[in-house]
């Protein structure tokens, strides 16, 4: 008998009018009308004869594509059986990087769910918030990590039943697995099913609910990663975001399982963490940050990283300098891109082969992208303008007026400021809401941060406009000293000197402040919103302000 489907989520797209263009004509992108990407990932490559291929590996654990299957399947009858799951059901997540995490999530899908995976530092007031939103009414949740979303559950009722696992007990996911059938019939999903709601950071307010189809997962391992990463059976995935992001969920699951290859799972993946993995497992691609690849810099020495060929870098843009410096300590460049959650991932990147230190790249096969003004008008190149692009992915918010701000005109604006150069490279600037304006002038706060980072005495820094009574907004710099670098007077006005030399002097910060950390988000970002109402909030006692 059919289970019956909840319709939830295909209620809650937004109208037909608000999506933007998909750009579905190249052959990779023709999908069956009928199919479930979680058999696309995993079944199809059993069914291929690498059944036995190494799939899934981390501290104790290495599954094979056979084993991942076999898991997959148990946890989709426990889920379906046990908790009754029905198809279209919303189901959250919430685990660090382990096997048991991304088995259940593709058993989630399998069995005709809609993933909602959550960052681990998530609070209770922000499990709530998507919980409420999505409308969830089943959880699974490592079980180390359940205090929180308890809390969650007492202000949301609906909230009903979380499962856990990797406590062993006889009511644990991983039991309940074991004693399970380990076959299963995938849900008969349209090729525009949602089984994926991620959501956005909320750094602007509310999080925004963007919601992906079976086709929007295949048509970025499809794109992205075969035409720019290229990978092969024999590769191996290593990385720090987490599959709860979807630059992590890209990395680490999804182009490794659609190429055959394996991934390495890591539920702690610092910078030391990351290099220890990476003489460990031996992986060849690597997902982070920029600012994690800096910070590995000084860590090297001793080190054999000599598996790696790749080194992805996206969440944030990629300064020159750390490109520099990666590159001179390894050999290897940093491919960045530039993706949004709304995209799903990636849409503008580089080979190692058409690298263009500073540049971002050009749009990504299937995608195209241009730069506009305020009115929509495309504009001539080597000018600044919002990015617009579209694809084979695209925005469709759950249940937000936000929609008709994102997607316009069929494009989705993605709220970056570029510059496209005369041969297709697309040029960072800063996100449109950052730039800085001050006398006058826009001024880009990355630009000034990649200044400020060619200085040896530099660690990390960001940028932001202060509020000025004379100027609208002063450029504001906070500074994280290198090692055994002590802040004085004498230093800011070498650091002011410093970035005059290198761009344009009226870009320079007018006021820098030294910290001994800079807010970031827990997939690594700089929180810029942090920094700006820091720089509004009266000047502190270790800040330094030129009169000039």
């Amino acid at each position: 008998m059919p289970r019956p489907v909840d319709s939830f989520a295909r209620d809650n797209l937004p109208p037909r009018e608000q999506w933007p263009v998909f750009l579905l004509d190249r052959p990779e992108f023709q999908y069956p009308k009928r199919f479930n990407c979680a058999v696309a990932l995993v079944d199809d490559q059993v069914a291929a004869g690498r059944g036995d291929s190494p799939c899934i590996l981390a501290p104790g654990v290495n599954w094979s594509y056979a084993e991942l299957a076999e898991r997959v399947n148990r946890i989709a009858n426990v889920l379906v059986d046990r908790f009754g799951l029905a198809p279209g059901n919303r189901v959250l997540l919430r685990a660090p990087n382990n096997p048991m995490m991304v088995a259940t999530y593709l058993a989630v899908i399998k069995a005709g769910g809609v993933v909602v995976a959550t960052m681990p530092l998530l609070r209770a007031r922000e499990l709530a918030t998507i919980a409420a939103k999505a409308r969830i009414g089943l959880a699974v949740c490592d079980a180390r990590l359940t205090a929180e979303l308890d809390k969650a559950r007492a202000t949301v009722p609906e909230l009903a039943t979380v499962v856990t696992f990797g406590d062993g007990g006889p009511d644990s996911l991983e039991t309940l697995a074991d004693a399970a059938s380990p076959n299963f019939a995938a849900f008969d999903s349209a090729d525009d099913d949602v089984c994926l709601i991620g959501f956005t950071s909320g750094t602007t307010g509310v999080p925004k609910g963007t919601m992906h189809f079976h086709r929007d997962m295949l048509a970025i391992c499809d794109g992205y990663a075969r035409h720019l990463l290229r990978p092969r059976p024999e590769d191996r995935f290593i990385g720090s975001p987490p599959v709860a992001f979807t630059f992590g969920l890209g990395g680490l699951v999804l182009f490794p399982l659609r190429a055959g290859a394996s991934t390495v799972l890591l539920e702690k993946a610092g910078p030391p963490d990351l290099l220890d993995g990476i003489e460990t497992f031996r992986p060849t691609i690597c997902f982070t940050a920029p600012t994690a690849y800096r910070a590995m810099i000084p860590m090297l020495a001793g080190r054999d990283i000599s598996s790696l060929r790749l080194c992805v870098s996206a969440g944030e843009a990629l300064p020159r300098p750390t490109f520099e410096a990666w590159r001179e300590a390894t050999g290897l460049p940093i491919v960045e891109g530039i993706g949004a959650t709304e995209m799903l991932h990636i849409f503008i990147g580089s080979t190692p082969e058409d690298v263009r230190p500073g540049a971002t790249g050009r749009p990504v096969p299937g995608y195209v992208a241009k730069v506009i003004d305020a009115h929509g008008k495309e504009v001539p190149d080597g000018t600044p303008g919002r990015l617009a692009v579209r694809g084979p992915t695209g925005c469709r918010y759950l249940a937000d007026d936000r929609q008709a701000t994102y997607v316009q005109n069929g494009w989705n604006i993605t709220g970056d400021t570029y510059v496209r150069d005369a041969d297709g490279y697309f040029w960072y600037q800063a996100r449109s809401d950052d730039m800085i304006v001050s006398s006058g002038y826009n001024i880009a706060g990355p630009e000034v941060e990649t200044a400020l980072l060619t200085h040896p005495a530099v660690k990390e820094c960001g940028v932001v406009g202060q509020p000025d009574i004379d100027r609208g907004q002063a450029v504001k710099a906070y500074v994280v000293l290198a090692p055994g670098v002590t802040p004085d007077a004498a230093l800011t006005r070498e650091l002011q000197e410093h970035v005059k030399a290198e761009i344009s002097p009226y870009k320079y910060p007018r006021v820098i402040e030294f910290v001994t950390e800079l807010p970031r988000t827990d997939t690594g970002k700089l929180r810029r919103a942090a920094l700006r109402d820091m720089a509004a909030a009266s000047a502190t006692p270790n800040s330094s302000r030129d009169s000039g």
